[in-house]
């Protein structure tokens, strides 16, 4: 990875764009490769420019900020997201999609400099933290490793995260979250995602349904027709 930064800039207020961009001009091996004002338009811009990190508001017209890192938690490789914003009741939705920083307006240079040193760590190939989501527990947003993932269940409102330490939740959706960690997590029915490491075995019932064994739990979701045959190609693999 080259040790300079490249950064999108997405903000709706031409004054706030355009001191943001001067912050970043301060900021030491960071390149800003585009500025605009909303959020359909970063989309397009970050696909064509493959910044390591997106500065972003989240107040922003058609495409908001939150909907937006959902977005590009698909693209490979995904940036890191730094929102910036003059609300604060978004952080916890922020940090549930991997946000890298949430940085309060109006930005000061030492401030932007901390968020993208946060990112540029988070960018380094490493000996890295294992892969995590982030979801709320007991109130409190937390980050829970892949590898402690039992599985994933849709409600009405929220994804129940089932892991070793108990239940939490998360306003991602499945969709989300099979974009965001493809070839991970494996969608087994239409409401459920489980780790590809914790897949044990396949079971027939009496009915015909067709049901799978998971590691470390006695839940066996069904396993819809058309998830079946790549459930047992991981299987096999």
């Amino acid at each position: 990875m080259s040790d300079v930064l490249g950064v999108v800039l997405a903000d709706d207020e031409p004054l706030a764009r355009a001191r943001l961009g001067a912050l970043l001009g301060e900021c030491e091996q960071v390149q800003l490769l585009a500025a605009v004002a909303d959020g359909e338009a970063a989309l397009a811009a970050c696909r064509q420019h493959q910044p390591q990190v997106l500065l972003a508001d989240i107040e922003m017209p058609g495409l908001r900020g939150t909907d937006l890192a959902a977005e590009l938690a698909g693209l490979i490789p995904a940036p890191q997201v730094i929102f910036c914003t003059a609300y604060d009741q978004h952080a916890a939705r922020a940090f549930q999609l991997g946000a890298a920083d949430y940085v309060m307006k109006p930005v000061r240079l030492e401030r932007l400099r901390q968020a993208l040193e946060r990112a540029r760590r988070l960018l380094a190939p490493v000996d890295e933290a294992p892969p995590a989501l982030f979801a709320q527990q007991h109130g409190e947003a937390r980050r829970i490793p892949i590898d402690e993932v039992h599985y994933l269940l849709a409600g009405d409102k929220y994804v129940t995260v089932h892991h070793e330490a108990g239940q939490a939740l998360t306003e991602a959706s499945l969709r989300q979250l099979e974009q965001a960690h493809a070839g991970q997590l494996l969608r087994v029915h239409r409401n459920c995602l489980v780790p590809v490491g914790r897949l044990r075995a396949l079971a027939t019932l009496d009915d015909a349904r067709v049901v799978v064994r998971i590691d470390g739990s006695d839940f066996t979701p069904e396993v819809s027709r058309r998830n079946l045959a790549v459930v047992r190609r991981h299987l096999r693999g």
